[in-house]
């Protein structure tokens, strides 16, 4: 085994990996129980990886073979720059693996994605009381001081 870090892009072998990550990140963020995601939610947005004309997209990050990360992000329009915006949707890494770079390896890895794909800016949101996370989001990106706002329709 071999402790190097490898950021590439998701593949269809990696479901049964890739899931359980899913399934923490969601419960991460409260949704479990009565609040889970329902399990055809979590199917299209696998499939949504694989489809040509969707701007979503994942990342998974290896270590000795085994996936430790993700990383969702989508590209959309933008009213203000020609470009298309990267949009970091999700990004989680298995507890054992916190604080050993792999978040900022998937965060990398994005960036080199949007850079690719003529982008010209990432971003994201996270709680506020992601205090952790925080901490490496402050060494790699701004924080331009909007506040999100959201109502369920």
């Amino acid at each position: 085994m071999t402790d190097t870090l490898e950021v590439r892009a998701v593949t269809r072998a990696d479901y049964d990996a890739w899931l359980p990550l899913w399934d923490g990140y969601n419960r991460f963020y409260g949704r479990f129980g009565p609040t889970a995601l329902p399990e055809s939610i979590t199917r299209t947005t696998w499939s949504r990886f694989f489809d040509g004309i969707e701007p979503m997209h994942a990342l998974v990050a290896l270590r000795g073979g085994r996936i430790v990360g993700l990383v969702h992000y989508i590209f959309h329009r933008s009213t203000t720059l020609d470009g298309p915006i990267c949009y970091l949707q999700d990004l989680f890494t298995v507890e054992a693996e916190r604080g050993k770079g792999v978040g900022r390896a998937l965060i990398e890895g994005v960036y080199a994605a949007a850079k690719a794909a003529n982008s010209p800016r990432v971003y994201w949101h996270t709680h506020e009381t992601n205090h952790t996370a925080m901490r490496l989001y402050d060494g790699v990106a701004d924080k331009p001081g909007f506040v999100m706002y959201r109502k369920d329709v």
